[in-house]
Order: C-alpha cells, then structure tokens, then sequence
C-alpha cells in the first residue's frame, strides 16, 4: 500500500503544532527580554529613567511586556540590564511581578549587542524567545512560537510590514555625450518593505553561532545561520506595533493608552 505523503506531512505539522501549544503551555518555552540599552533616542527621558521603564499611561512598558509574556504561558523570564539596572529590578522586586513567574537577571558590565548576552545565559536547552523590552504590541506569543516549531527554523523574526517616504522628488539619470540625462522623476516616493520586530524565536542551536563575550548582533547571527545553510524564518505580524526607541512611536503609543489602562487599540501607524 502506497504512503499519503500529504496526509503525513499533514499529520507532522499538527504534532509540532501541539507540541509547539504543551511546550508553552506547560511553561518550557523561557524568554530574554533584551532591557540594557541606553535610548539614546529617546533622550533626554533616558538620561533619567531606562528605556524599558518609560511610561505608558499608568505602567511602564517594561510591565506590560512581562505581563504579555505571562499570559502567553511564559514562566521563566531573564532580562538582561545594564543602564539604571538598579531601577528595573526595584520595580519587579517590588510586587510588579505575577505568582508563578520567575524573573532572573543578566547585567552587562559591556554592553554586548542584541544577541552577545544569549552566549551566557543558563538554561536555553529548549525553544526559547528572545526580544527587546522596548516593544508594544498585540502579537500573540503563542502563535509565534507556534509558527516556529512548524517551520522547523533554527531562528524565526517576528516582521512587520513598514513603508517608508522620501521627502525629495527622486531622480534617475544615465550619462550620456551630453552630460547627465534625467531618465524618470519620482515625487516623494513611498517603499513598503518588511522590518524586524525584533522579536525572535530561537532553538539552542543557534547560541552555537554567537561568540562569547563579544559583542554580536541579530543581524550578525542571522547572516552567520544563513552562510552555514541553517533555516531562517519570518513570521509577519500585520496587527499593532511599537517600537519605543523611536520618539514618533513611543508619543503614539501613549496617545493609544485609554483611561482604562487597555493598551494598543488604535490603528496601525505603518498603514496608510
């Protein structure tokens, strides 16, 4: 009798996802929750106050990030600090912090990038997620992770979809006997294209790639998984996102927040 190869791989595909669904659920899925950076951008605030720990309404974002992970079925939380580190842990050592959830922290003597700390935290042995504290969104980490395991990545990016304008009309030229010719104008053009949010889902394999005690970034991981052949996904995101290391998106996320503390109910800002 022939094999339904269709059928199997069927079959395969739903026995990750529950795996991906028990994995998060039973609180096996750990996450780095990147909250070391200096936000520079977002200066003068930051020279104050850690970028993670700027307000939104009521809470800091820093909260609301931990908050969403939890519900999500996370339980093990490391949060690499540095800049005013001695803030952020007085506000989860403080009652910030749910029952069941354990929050340990990582402090960068140096700061070693997005993806340097990963190489010396203990205990990533299973699918883990990885992510920037300066983040506000509605993505459900569970589908993300679940994504993951599905495609059988060894990293997944969390993306986005962004359009970007030019304020100038855009010139093509080509040379010719006679100088420069002008072959097409364009007045302030829009370019949609497809960001990081800087949200990931790794395997353990993947801190295999980053070196020790270095500083390394996630572009520098993902070009280093792809020149070695390792599969790298993208899962896009088409709901609401911040990033709060821009001034524009952190003064939209605080316009968003109602007098009812519910978060992100506006439209996307990347949509026209």
């Amino acid at each position: 009798m022939g094999v339904n190869r269709d059928a199997l791989d069927v079959g395969l595909d739903e026995g990750r996802e529950a795996r991906a669904q028990a994995d998060v659920l039973a609180g096996r899925v750990k996450a780095v929750v990147l909250a070391g950076g200096r936000g520079t951008r977002l200066a003068p605030y930051t020279s104050v106050l850690p970028k993670p720990l700027m307000p939104v309404g009521e809470r800091a974002i820093l909260e609301v990030v931990v908050e969403q992970l939890a519900d999500a079925g996370v339980k093990d939380i490391t949060l690499c600090v540095g800049h005013l580190s001695h803030l952020i842990r007085a506000v989860f050592e403080n009652g910030a912090r749910r029952e069941g959830l354990r929050i340990a922290y990582a402090h960068e003597s140096v700061p070693l990038g997005t993806a340097g700390p990963l190489a010396s935290i203990e205990g990533l042995d299973h699918t883990f997620l990885s992510m920037n504290g300066d983040v506000l969104t509605t993505l459900d980490y569970a589908d993300l992770v679940r994504h993951h395991t599905v495609s059988e990545n060894v990293l997944t990016i969390a993306t986005h979809r962004r359009t970007t304008r030019i304020d100038y009309g855009i010139l093509s030229t080509e040379k010719t006997a006679h100088g420069d010719r002008v072959v097409e104008y364009r007045e302030k053009p829009e370019f949609p294209m497809m960001v990081s949010m800087g949200i990931y889902v790794l395997e353990p394999a993947a801190l295999g790639y980053i070196p020790a005690d270095e500083h390394f970034d996630f572009p520098d991981l993902v070009h280093a998984l792809l020149a070695a052949g390792e599969p790298v996904g993208s899962y896009e995101y088409e709901g609401v996102w911040f990033d709060i290391g821009r001034r524009e998106d952190y003064e939209q996320a605080v316009a968003a927040w109602d007098a009812r503390n519910k978060p992100l109910r506006v439209a996307d800002p990347s949509l026209p």
